[in-house]
C-alpha cells in the first residue's frame, strides 16, 4: 500500500479532518500510511477537498475521543493530525480503553496540547478587552487578541453568550469574528492598527480594577504566572501595576496602623431627607442621587441604574444587579438578563420599550478568590432601596410593573410575600402589577423537563402581563 497524502485547510480544519478520517478508516489505511499536510491547497485525496470523505460512513467514537480531536486540531503543532488519526485508528482496533491510560506516550503528548489549547482559550476568555466605537448611527465594539493557537471559532460561542446584545468584533493575525446581535460571520486576519484609541470603557475598567486591587494579596510572581506580561498590551488596567505593586507595601502598612472601626450604621431616613433636599424632580436627577450614593450593601462597585423609556407599558423589577451588571454598568445584561430578554421576545414583547431595574441598585457580593458570589439582600437593606425605587416608579409612570422573583416583591409592597401565592394579577399599593419569578431561577432548575416547563410558565406569564397592561379594564374586572 502506497502513502496517502490528506491536504487540509490551514490552521483548525475539524470538518475537514473528520471527512478524511471516515474516508482513511473506511479505505483500511493504517496512520504509518498516510501523510498529513495543511498547505491550503484544495487536494485532499487527490479530489474536490470540500467533497471528499462525505460519503465515508460514519465512525463512532467515545465522548472524550470527540471533545480531545476538538480541542488538539486547534493547536498549532504540525504533527496533530498524524497524532489524533493513530489514536483514533487504535481506538477503533482493539484499544477502546486507550485514553484511560494517561502513561502512554501518544495519550501523554495528546494531553500536553489539549491542555495548553484549554490554556490558551482560558486567556483568550480572560484577557481579551472590547474597545467602544461610536457614530452617528450605531454603536459596537472590537476587540484584538493574538491566541497561541487556531481557537478562534472554538471560543465564539463563549463571547456570543456573554455578549449577545452587544454588535461586537474579535480581530487576530489569522482570522476574525464579527456578531451583529443575531448572526456570527467568521472572516479574515484583522489589523491591530484598526483597533481604537482607548475611551471611556477602559477608563471604566482601570478604576474598577484599581478599587479592587487588594494590597494585602498582591503577589506579582503569581499575577505574572496568571497574567503573562505578553497579555499585557491589550489590557488598559495593566498600566496601574506597576504603581500599584509599588504602593502595595504602604498601603498594607497603612491599613495595619489604622485602629479597627465599628461599622457604621446606615440611616435611610438620612439617605431619605438628603434627596428631599435635593429637590429631585427627573430621573436624571434621582439617578444622579443614586448614583453619588455609597452603597447599602457590601461590595457594590458602582450603582447600575434603570433603563428604558419614561411612560412605557411595562417595567421589570429585579432582585439586584449581578456580576456582568456591575462590570457594564447596565441591568439584566447577565445570564440571567439573556433569559429574560429570550422570554420577552417569545412573548411579543419589545425589550427596548420596557423599563428595566432593579429592587437593590448596587451588586452584593462576597469576594471568594478571583470570583465575586452573589449575596442576597437582607430584609433591610431592601428597605434601605425602597425609597429609590419608589420614585424612580413615580418618575417613570408605566402602566404596568412586573415584580421579578421575591425581593422585587418585597420591594414593591414592603412585605414578605411568597412567589407561589402571589403569582400572577397584583395591586402594589395602588400601582397596577403583576407578579412572576425571577429569571435566575431558570437558571437553577436541575432537571431539563422540569426547566422547560419553567421557562414556558414564565414566557406564559410575561405574555399575560403585556395583556393586562394593554387592556386596563379586563385588569379591573
Amino acid at each position: 500500500m502506497g502513502v496517502t497524502p490528506v491536504t487540509l485547510g490551514e490552521g483548525a480544519d475539524l470538518d475537514g479532518f473528520r471527512r478524511a478520517v471516515r474516508r482513511l478508516i473506511a479505505e483500511a489505511r493504517p496512520p504509518d500510511a498516510v501523510v498529513w499536510q495543511t498547505d491550503g491547497t484544495p487536494s485532499l485525496f487527490d479530489g474536490n477537498r470540500g467533497e471528499a470523505g462525505a460519503d465515508a460512513p460514519p465512525i463512532s467514537l467515545p465522548r472524550a475521543a470527540a471533545d480531545l480531536i476538538r480541542l488538539v486540531v486547534c493547536h498549532r503543532d504540525p504533527e496533530r493530525y498524524a497524532l489524533l488519526y493513530a489514536c483514533v485508528w487504535r481506538l477503533l482496533h482493539g484499544e477502546g480503553a486507550l485514553l484511560d491510560i494517561a502513561s502512554d506516550p501518544l495519550v501523554a503528548r495528546l494531553a500536553l496540547m489539549e491542555k495548553s489549547v484549554r490554556r490558551d482559550l482560558h486567556k483568550m476568555h480572560a484577557f481579551l478587552r472590547f474597545r467602544r466605537v461610536t457614530d452617528d448611527e450605531d454603536e459596537r465594539y472590537v476587540a484584538w487578541f493574538e491566541p497561541e493557537h487556531d481557537i478562534l471559532e472554538e471560543t465564539a460561542d463563549f463571547f456570543v453568550d456573554r455578549f449577545r446584545r452587544m454588535t461586537w468584533s474579535i480581530l487576530t493575525p489569522t482570522g476574525s469574528l464579527h456578531w451583529d446581535r443575531e448572526t456570527l460571520t467568521v472572516g479574515p486576519p484583522g489589523e491591530k492598527s484598526a483597533l481604537p484609541a482607548t475611551g471611556a470603557v477602559e477608563a471604566g475598567w482601570s478604576t474598577y480594577y484599581a478599587s479592587t486591587f487588594n494590597p494585602a494579596r498582591a503577589n506579582p510572581s503569581a499575577m505574572l504566572r496568571e497574567m503573562p506580561k505578553k497579555y499585557w498590551a491589550n489590557m488598559p488596567e495593566t498600566n496601574l501595576i506597576p504603581d500599584l505593586l509599588r504602593a502595595a507595601g504602604s498601603r498594607v502598612e497603612t491599613l495595619m496602623s489604622n485602629a479597627p472601626a465599628p461599622s457604621r450604621k446606615k440611616d435611610p431616613a438620612k439617605a431619605v431627607a438628603r434627596m428631599r433636599e435635593d429637590h429631585v424632580r427627573t430621573l436624571a436627577d434621582l439617578n444622579a442621587v443614586i448614583a453619588a450614593a455609597e452603597p447599602f450593601v457590601t461590595g457594590g462597585t458602582r450603582a447600575v441604574l434603570g433603563e428604558g423609556p419614561l411612560k412605557p407599558s411595562l417595567a421589570f423589577v429585579g432582585e439586584q444587579p449581578g456580576d456582568q451588571e456591575d462590570v457594564q454598568g447596565r441591568p439584566f445584561v447577565g445570564p440571567a438578563g439573556q433569559i429574560l430578554a429570550r422570554a420577552m421576545a417569545e412573548a411579543g414583547i419589545d425589550r427596548d420599550a420596557c423599563y428595566l431595574t432593579n429592587a437593590v441598585k448596587h451588586f452584593k457580593f462576597e469576594p471568594r478568590g478571583k470570583r465575586r458570589l452573589h449575596k442576597s439582600p437582607t430584609a433591610g437593606e431592601v428597605r434601605h432601596y425602597r425609597w429609590w425605587l419608589d420614585k424612580e416608579l413615580d418618575l417613570v409612570a408605566p402602566k404596568l410593573i412586573v415584580a421579578l422573583g421575591a425581593t422585587a416583591v418585597q420591594a414593591l409592597t414592603g412585605k414578605a410575600l411568597p412567589i407561589i401565592k402571589t403569582r400572577g394579577p397584583f395591586d402594589f399599593n395602588g400601582r397596577a402589577g403583576f407578579v412572576t419569578v425571577h429569571p435566575s431561577y431558570l437558571l437553577r432548575v436541575p432537571d431539563e423537563a422540569a426547566k422547560r416547563e419553567a421557562y414556558a410558565a414564565f414566557v406564559e406569564d410575561l405574555a399575560a402581563a403585556a395583556a393586562l397592561a394593554r387592556n386596563p379594564t379586563a385588569r379591573s374586572a
